[in-house]
């Protein structure tokens, strides 16, 4: 991906190396519940989610050191960010409608939003409470190393991912969906998820045909996002931290499932087809 030298974001809060004070669930709801269910996607159990959501009071021991790679990767993230910003003010703003620009806080090891305390483990993830998407940048090498997604766009998609969830939140769709919590089975709730999740998907696909359209993509760049769409898919991942499938307890959607509402989405560069939850297929 073309981003040297290109705008960055203003909205990014850095809170790599201060630690935390405190302990215990500020705020619960849905961002808690995406926190548990990225513990879970990611191969965690019960003792996982509550080292992740809970913990104890943390400190960051010594003084934080930005190494040149980690720079590099915040001037990253910060451009791809102010390019979210860019799409989603637009397609809003074709709706009549005005975009609230979320938060990027980057972190070490543990973090405190609104919707908990939550480890890096969880993996990067969106925090509705407060409106912010939170990420360790180690998360980089663990896209490349552990689900073999390397490249910067891969990274992009990511973060184009969580953004896609602000979006749900400022349109309504994450709160019709929590709503349906306690009014159905735990299976079928997973099947809401799994619709709200690709949808997200969907709209990174979105990101990915605005970056495009701007020239901004170099060869290979779409194709790393697939192969990390792919890579985290619930049958991959399961596959590979147990062993079997257990598709009833699906919350993301498959890996076919997740690279073709991603390329849906890059294909139509449209909110208008992005409506998962009346696919009759996914």
């Amino acid at each position: 991906m073309k981003w040297r030298g290109r705008r960055q974001s203003a909205n990014v809060e850095d809170r790599r190396g201060k630690g935390i004070g405190g302990v215990g669930i500020a705020g619960g709801g849905i961002g808690l519940v995406i926190v548990i269910i990225m513990t879970l996607i990611g191969g965690g159990g019960p003792g996982d989610i509550l080292n992740n959501i809970t913990g104890t009071s943390t400190t960051e021991n010594g003084t934080y050191e930005e190494t040149e790679q980690e720079k590099e990767l915040a001037d990253f993230v910060s451009v791809v960010l102010a390019d979210t910003e860019t799409v989603w003010t637009e397609l809003f703003e074709e709706q009549g409608k005005e975009y609230q620009e979320p938060v990027m806080v980057l972190y070490t090891n543990q973090v405190e939003s609104a919707c908990g305390t939550a480890g890096s483990a969880v993996g990067p993830f969106y925090c509705p409470g407060d409106y912010k998407l939170y990420i360790d940048l180690s998360f980089y090498d663990e896209l490349r190393q552990k689900f073999e997604a390397p490249g910067d766009f891969a990274m992009a998609y990511v973060i184009a991912h969580e953004v896609g969830h602000h979006v749900q939140t400022l349109l309504g769709t994450n709160k019709e969906v929590m709503a349906m919590r306690n009014q159905v089975s735990e299976e079928e709730f997973n099947q809401y998820l799994v619709r709200l999740e690709l949808q997200a998907d969907y709209y990174a696909g979105v990101f990915a045909r605005y970056a495009e359209g701007q020239g901004y993509l170099e060869a290979g760049d779409v194709e790393e996002a697939i192969t990390a769409a792919s890579a985290v898919g619930d049958d991959n991942i399961q596959k590979k931290s147990q062993g079997y499938v257990v598709p009833e307890s699906f919350t993301h959607g498959t890996s076919e499932q997740r690279m073709r509402w991603f390329k849906k989405g890059y294909e139509s560069g449209t909110i208008e087809d992005g409506d998962t939850f009346s696919a009759k297929e996914l």
